[in-house]
């Protein structure tokens, strides 16, 4: 209905101020034009092609990762470092990550399980639901029947053998061998390897040359152990001692400090569990193989040692250029890169295994924890071989020691601390997000495990479901509420400049 007075008003208000309001005519354009107009507020993904993992949290689309898939064209090294204080999620993202890369079929996982609650470790759930047994190491189950790994067993190379028996020492007593220690140790080595050559010891053929029966008889055929290096250390062969001009009581002395230090491993706290030949029957064609290390104490010098002796039996046992993808997860991997000796030796692993599809996953609670210890440089090293980095929550101090480091954006840093459960920054090569971590109803229960999830879910199958739900929304909530400060501070600062 026409209105003489609005129109009065429009017109006497025009002709004082001037045509306030313009109209403007529709323009046809196309999505590829328009696109200027809303301006991204997310990195490009990843492609589409792997594991799924999640959300990203600024723009809502599906997060896809795979180092397999990337490797070549986004990024240079399969490898991935995961860091965060305990209870944001790294456990749970470990765990459907492996489930989700065992649905294809050219996958191979190895876990070192280093944490476990009521005796077992915390990949337990995990094994059983895919009908796989645990290699449980303990030192009090070695000697009744327990697992055992040998490292001398004879599908490792004698240097390999030679370098993991330096290690062992090295580790053990904190500082290098020199050079008396170290030639000990290699002419004790090559006196073994050389009686076994022939998978008869020495020994053997001069105790059936005696007539005994016994020791001799039971010692045929089998594996060296490191007893035999130990015996060696004690008595070694004088044909050593004459071939360096030195005499015999002096290379004794030289491997003295070396032959106590495997003696513990033979008689001592760790006795058992790597003194005899490697257990028969330990399944590396499995599709996962879980190494439960919960029954060793994390804080002694055995769990350092452990890790040395499974990584290099499985550079020599497991790896092969069979076209397989294989993904080696290390939870405290701290062990790893704290120690200069075993962080050689994984090095060595991870240059080694990048050729023949290997996946490194090293599993770190502080940055710190590696960066100022003994092995700064090894741990800078196996760092950059991580061309993947995920950061979960951290205080505001680890956080920007961790972004120096790790070379991650200003905007990542001040989000690190904020970080809600479940949501982490994503580094891939450069490429950062931030990613919210999607569980499936499938997977809840057995990633779940520690205690406090093991409460929340002995409650109702609804309430349960209503907590996650609500715990979800105000995550979501806060990840949205820290993207609209972040565009809002683009935006002034724009306007300054």
């Amino acid at each position: 209905m026409f209105d003489p007075l609005g129109a009065l008003t429009e017109a006497f208000t025009s002709f004082l101020f001037g045509k306030v309001e313009t109209t403007r005519l529709p323009v046809r354009t196309s999505t590829g034009q328009a696109q200027a107009v809303y301006l991204p507020t997310a990195a490009p993904g990843l492609g589409d092609s792997g594991v799924i993992i999640g959300r990203e949290v600024y723009s809502g689309k599906g997060y896809i990762y795979d180092p397999f898939q990337l490797y070549g064209q986004q990024l240079p090294a399969p490898h991935w470092l995961v860091l965060g204080e305990s209870g944001n999620g790294k456990s749970a993202l470990e765990k459907t990550y492996v489930l989700r890369q065992l649905r294809f079929r050219d996958r191979q996982v190895v876990v070192l399980d280093a944490q476990g609650e009521d005796g077992v470790g915390e990949w337990n759930l995990i094994a059983q639901e895919l009908g796989i047994t645990p290699i449980r190491l303990d030192p009090a189950a070695a000697l009744n029947g327990g697992i055992r790994l040998n490292p001398l067993d004879p599908s490792i190379t004698t240097t390999g053998q030679l370098a993991l028996l330096r290690t062992i020492i090295e580790v053990a007593m904190g500082h290098g061998l020199d050079e008396r220690s170290g030639f000990a140790l290699k002419v004790a080595h090559a006196a073994v390897t050389g009686q076994y050559a022939d998978g008869e010891p020495d020994g053997a053929r001069e105790e059936a040359a005696d007539g005994g029966s016994g020791g001799g008889a039971a010692r045929r055929g089998r594996q060296p152990v490191l007893s035999d290096i130990v015996e060696q250390l004690r008595h070694p062969e004088p044909a050593s001692a004459e071939a360096m001009n030195v005499d015999i009581d002096d290379v004794r002395a030289w491997g003295l400090d070396v032959a106590l230090v495997l003696d513990r491993l033979v008689d001592g706290d760790l006795r058992g569990m790597f003194d005899g030949p490697t257990t028969a029957g330990i399944d590396l064609d499995a599709p996962l193989i879980v190494f439960d290390l919960s029954h060793i104490d994390r804080n002694s010098i055995a769990m350092p040692i452990l890790m040395a002796i499974v990584g290099v039996w499985l550079e020599h046992t497991w790896i092969r250029p069979d076209r397989k993808k294989r993904i080696f997860l290390v939870e405290e991997a701290w062990h790893i890169i704290n120690s200069p000796f075993v962080a050689q030796l994984f090095q060595r692993l991870l240059k080694f295994g990048r050729r023949l599809g290997l996946s490194f996953v090293a599993v770190v609670h502080h940055l710190s924890d590696v960066v100022d210890g003994a092995a700064a440089r090894e741990a800078a090293a196996i760092l950059k071989m991580a061309s993947t980095r995920t950061i979960y929550a951290q205080k505001a101090d680890e956080a920007r020691a961790t972004g120096q480091v790790l070379g991650l954006p200003r905007w990542a840093v001040e989000i690190i601390p904020t970080l809600t459960p479940g949501i982490a920054v994503w580094d891939v090569n450069g490429n950062v997000q931030v990613v919210k971590h999607l569980i499936t109803e499938a997977e809840r229960p057995l990633v779940y495990t520690d205690r406090a999830m093991t409460e929340s879910a002995s409650l109702p199958t609804d309430e349960a479901r209503s907590l996650a739900l609500a715990a979800d929304a105000e995550a979501e909530a806060r990840a949205e509420a820290i993207a609209m400060e972040r565009q809002l501070r683009n935006e002034s600062s724009e306007t300054v400049a």
